[in-house]
């Protein structure tokens, strides 16, 4: 018997929230060190550099700093995400004439996705900015950028209400949904097709897959999604890290400016700790999301 969709509603919310959480914990100090080397492309040779001082200026905790809102932004995005995905499935299964709850093609996957990230960025954009201020504090205040290290999650979002008001944390939400669309489409696209490969392969269902595999496959989901976005994402955190010292020029000025300025390699810049984070990350996003999904679906099998 399938649940109600407020319940089914409800089911994709929490299992997109223990999927947003394992994500965090499994990559964190790699997003620490992609967000600065985004913010501060010659103020580090490479990762290791990066990671190696921060380590030493700040210790293990300079590695984890901005976790916490990292941990609201996950949980919100993917909460938000999953649950709109789901939603968003009906919507591709009655615009193409499918009965409620057909199996769909992993291309219109791929596009329900797309679509549930424009939902998913107006959560995810406030909690990513004051994520993305913590994570380069350290070198905005020892260039001399800012006055005074706001060290706290309170701190700064007070800084963004003094200073901007409520329409201040949503600083670089035209870029975050920029990049959330074409990169959510590559994500449940090269997701479902991953899983789709290995069912085939194995002989079962696309759900019987086992664990391995589904680790892979979302690793390979993330690793689309950030090839294909991750110069909007380098825009993205410059804009909203950038905004501390005052108003920044919108995406297309700022990617132009690094463009003219910085070179094509700035753009790139941190992309090899994104890749590297991105199969631990993104493999434990899916586990969670599909492992926990599963055990509460199944209470509703007759």
């Amino acid at each position: 018997m399938a649940p109600h969709p407020v319940v089914q509603a409800i089911i994709d919310l929490s299992a997109g929230a223990i999927g947003g959480t394992a994500c965090v914990f499994s990559g964190q100090p790699l997003d620490t060190a992609k967000v600065k080397m985004q913010t501060f492309p010659t103020l580090y040779r490479g990762f290791v550099h990066c990671f190696v001082s921060t380590y030493r200026q700040v210790g293990l905790r300079g590695l984890y700093q901005g976790t916490t809102p990292a941990l609201m932004a996950n949980i919100a995005e993917n909460s938000v995400l999953f649950m709109c995905y789901g939603f968003c499935q009906e919507v591709v299964r009655f615009i193409s004439g499918q009965e409620k709850g057909a199996a769909l093609s992993d291309m219109q996957k791929a596009c329900a996705g797309s679509v549930a990230s424009v939902f998913s960025s107006l959560v995810l954009c406030p909690t990513e900015l004051v994520k993305c201020r913590l994570q380069a504090m350290h070198e905005m205040a020892a260039s001399g950028k800012i006055a005074h290290s706001q060290n706290t999650v309170w701190s700064v979002m007070k800084s963004i209400m003094h200073n901007d008001g409520p329409a201040g944390f949503f600083q670089g939400l035209t870029t975050t949904i920029a990049r959330e669309v074409p990169g959510y489409f590559c994500f449940f696209g090269a997701y479902e097709l991953c899983r789709s490969l290995f069912a085939e392969y194995m002989h079962c269902g696309k759900d019987d897959i086992g664990v391995a595999p589904i680790v892979f496959s979302g690793g390979l989901g993330g690793a689309c999604l950030w090839l294909v976005v991750y110069p909007m994402d380098c825009v993205k955190s410059r804009i909203q890290v950038m905004s501390m010292t005052g108003k920044q020029s919108g995406f297309f000025k700022t990617f132009i400016h690094i463009f003219r300025t910085e070179g094509v390699r700035a753009l790139y810049s941190g992309l090899t700790p994104t890749m590297i984070r991105t199969f631990p990350a993104n493999g434990a996003l899916f586990l969670g999301y599909e492992a926990s999904r599963k055990i509460m679906m199944e209470q509703f099998d007759s």
